[in-house]
């Protein structure tokens, strides 16, 4: 392991060294590539160091302990080992789990769409809900959340909604959170205090680029309509919401967010690809046998991954078994123990079968 990260430590001097070079900025392309690298490689260098550092110190309290004719001086070296340790153990655990192969799509941006389902009404107040969830936890996250579509329940929250997030290492944080979630409480539009079960749906898919997925625009039919709000009031008078169909798919995206016509094509083909790739995706997973049957991420829309309870204040994430009773805390989007319980639980995953 020593030999790897010493070779990555090398590596990440020289493209240290290859980031400083003027003509590094004339390849925006190069650049970029060459600066993730850059990040990536500085996790594991950082980590590194320490290691290098508790072993050193490991090998000094040693020393003294067998060469040392002081009593205190090697009772003192018997106690720092004792913390050192352990701390070896824990930096071993980290880069192992660092030097792992990563999925390419975790630093990707996103694209996240929440649809109400079982419950009727209430079951769009709780999508409205999870929309403000992740919104909160964006913010806190210093993430960026841009409105695609969406189309308003009748009592307020959403039929559906989808949404681009952007920042780093959107998809790593937020891939788990795709699948049913399910609310129970009482909803504000019952009259006897009974307690409802609604669920609403997560799709989150990386956000594809144009090198990532080519469109055939012959192959993609564009449809103009006047945007609507809640009820199908007219937003504006002008054709500039935008529908488009996927022919050799049938995938359809559509933005009606912006009121410039050409700003909703541009977000609409953004949703078409991403979800083309995902699609692209998972063929080649099956493909490569590469789909592993995951209890973190099957992959399947339809599993039930989360219930919050309002009545007991909880909040159960059924994958890992993981509770927390901080129900409104949840809601305020503090969800970091559930991003981070399930990151940890994929990487024992991982590192118990060898895979990426």
């Amino acid at each position: 392991m020593l030999d790897k990260l010493e070779a990555i430590r090398q590596r990440y001097e020289d493209v240290n060294e290859q980031l400083m070079q003027p003509e590094a900025m004339s390849d925006m392309k190069r650049y970029k590539s060459l600066n993730k690298e850059y990040k990536d490689l500085g996790k594991i260098v950082v980590e590194y160091r320490r290691y290098q550092e508790v072993l050193s110190n490991i090998e000094g309290a040693r020393e003294v302990i067998s060469t040392e004719k002081d009593e205190d001086f090697r009772q003192m070296a018997k106690d720092e080992l004792e913390g050192l340790l352990p701390e070896q153990e824990r930096l071993e655990t980290v880069i192992k789990d660092l030097l792992l192969p990563r999925d390419p799509n975790d630093s990707k941006d996103i694209i996240m769409e929440i649809r109400a389902g079982a419950g009727g009404d209430e079951a769009a107040i709780f999508a409205g809900d999870l929309q403000r969830m992740y919104m909160r936890y964006a913010e806190k996250q210093g993430l960026k959340m841009d409105l695609i579509d969406a189309t308003e329940g009748t009592s307020g929250g959403y039929k559906e909604i989808i949404l681009a997030v952007k920042g780093e290492d959107v998809y790593g944080k937020l891939k788990f959170e795709s699948g049913v979630h399910r609310v129970q409480r009482v909803p504000a539009t019952e009259t006897q205090g009974r307690i409802h079960t609604s669920v609403a749906s997560i799709v989150v898919m990386p956000e594809a680029e144009e090198l990532d997925v080519q469109i055939d625009m012959n192959d993609v039919r564009k449809d103009l309509f006047m945007s609507s709000g809640p009820g199908g009031q007219s937003v504006n008078t002008t054709y500039s919401a935008v529908r488009l169909t996927h022919l050799p798919t049938g995938l359809v995206a559509q933005c009606q967010d912006q009121k410039s016509q050409l700003k909703n094509f541009d977000k609409a083909l953004q949703v078409l690809r991403s979800r083309i790739y995902e699609i692209e995706l998972a063929k080649k997973n099956e493909a490569e046998g590469a789909q592993r049957k995951s209890m973190i991420g099957s992959g399947d829309r339809s599993d039930k991954i989360r219930t919050y309870n309002y009545p007991q204040g909880r909040v159960t994430d059924h994958r890992i078994g993981y509770t927390v009773h901080n129900l409104a805390s949840v809601m305020e989007g503090n969800i970091d123990d559930f991003v981070e319980q399930l990151r940890i639980a994929e990487s024992a995953e991982r590192l118990k079968e060898g895979v990426s």
